[in-house]
């Protein structure tokens, strides 16, 4: 279970590192069913980003995978190619997205958004960091 207290945990964390970067984010922590627990749009983060740090939170939780490698593999020809259009089009296939794991077990997602996708993953690698 991922409580509150851990949430804003992870948001501190994920939020020092953006700051250290330069790139305001959107961050969003999800629980084991996917359903947001918390999110912060740090000042002049792009408003266009709320949706997809939430939606890249739950897509890591849906799938216990993060969605850098889950953009990987569903490239043209890939073993997951169209993923994306699946449950309802909630899937994001961009870098940013990391499970949340305690004791080896996925408990639930992180998904971050406001930079380029190497940002977006330092960002949430951060965050997933103080889980």
């Amino acid at each position: 279970m991922i409580t509150l207290a851990d949430a804003r945990r992870i948001i501190a964390a994920a939020e020092k590192k953006a700051a250290e970067i330069g790139q305001p984010m959107n961050i969003a922590v999800a629980d084991a069913g996917g359903n947001l627990i918390a999110h912060v749009r740090m000042d002049k983060a792009w408003m266009g980003s709320i949706d997809i740090s939430i939606r890249k939170a739950w897509t890591a939780r849906a799938f216990d995978i993060e969605t850098k490698t889950l953009a990987e593999f569903s490239q043209s020809g890939g073993q997951f190619f169209g993923i994306h259009a699946s449950n309802d089009g909630k899937v994001m296939i961009f870098a940013g997205g990391v499970p949340l794991k305690r004791g080896g077990d996925v408990v639930g997602g992180l998904g971050v958004s406001g930079g380029t996708g190497e940002q977006d993953q330092a960002v949430a690698e951060a965050g997933a960091g103080a889980f």
